[in-house]
Order: C-alpha cells, then structure tokens, then sequence
C-alpha cells in the first residue's frame, strides 16, 4: 500500500472519530498524538475550539525530557503529568480522543497513568 494511501485512510479513520467526539468546557477531550519519537497529549474545549492544557515530549515544563520517548514507559509518566497538568486547570473529566490508534501498548498505559492520577473517562 502507498504511503499517500495510507495517510489518506488515517485521515479519512480520524474524521470518521471526530464526527461522533466532541468536548466541552465541562467535560474537554482529551487528544492524544503518537509521532515517532514523541508523544503529545491536548485537552480541548471543541464548542469554544481552544485548548485548555497540554503536555507533551517536547515541552520545556515537562522534568527529563531528554530521556522521554515514544514508548510505554514515556506514555505513563506523560500520562500522570498531562492529569496534573488538566487538574490544576479544574478539568476532572474527559472524553478520550485515541486519533484512530489501537488501545494496547502505549495508549493504554498513557490511559492507565492518566486514571490513576484522578481523571475519569
């Protein structure tokens, strides 16, 4: 399969997502973004179409970024810091947004991590 094929299919599975998704001020979505080397985690307000708090790999506010990556290990510790970061803004609940990525491996440990540290799915 081309690449272009794929990109499309990605594309077009994404929208299909977010036709059915979508926050609020009360209840944001939380978007979650894998790319090669990093991962990044959004929680946004769709009705105002703002982001109310992110984090991620690459953020200068996120502790030993160097050593973060894209993989499982990376996806908790990000997954903590994106709830503390979401209930310092007052955000308790969120509409998961996994971007048309299976639930195992990393989505769902950075999902776990996230729970863990107090937001409810």
């Amino acid at each position: 399969m081309r690449t272009e094929q794929k990109h499309r299919l990605a594309q077009r599975r994404r929208l299909r997502i977010r036709r059915k998704i979508s926050g609020t001020k009360a209840r944001p979505r939380m978007s979650v973004c894998f790319t090669n080397k990093n991962i990044h985690v959004q929680f946004i307000d769709d009705t105002a179409r703002i982001t109310l708090a992110a984090t991620s790999t690459t953020s200068k506010t996120t502790p030993e970024r160097e050593k973060l990556a894209a993989n499982a290990v990376s996806a908790k510790k990000l997954g903590a810091l994106a709830a503390q970061a979401a209930l310092a803004k007052g955000i308790k609940q969120v509409i998961f947004d996994r971007n048309g990525a299976r639930y195992h491996g990393k989505v769902k440990a950075l999902a776990d991590a996230a729970r863990e540290a107090g937001l409810v799915f």
